[in-house]
């Protein structure tokens, strides 16, 4: 699955209340998961970890869609060459 098709799954299926909740309250739920990843980081429970992650990436897919950024295309700068990386 690429990035886009994770990031409109993600607007599917909860973009509208993602919206109306707003920047502010849904970053607060990214950091709350930023933390719980961090906790599980420290653990050695790895399924925790890739669960933590996932919650994580779609967190962030979620404040990208409500604030209209096409989180595939703010990635190219890590693919084309840009920040030494090629």
């Amino acid at each position: 699955m690429q990035i886009k098709e994770f990031q409109g799954l993600i607007s599917k299926m909860y973009e509208k209340r993602d919206r109306e909740r707003g920047t502010a309250g849904t970053f607060m739920w990214f950091i709350e998961e930023v933390g719980e990843l961090a906790t599980a980081l420290a653990g050695e429970d790895q399924a925790n970890k890739a669960e933590e992650f996932g919650d994580v990436l779609a967190w962030l897919c979620t404040l990208a869609n409500i604030n209209d950024v096409d989180l595939e295309s703010a990635c190219q700068k890590y693919t084309k060459g840009h920040l030494g990386f090629k």
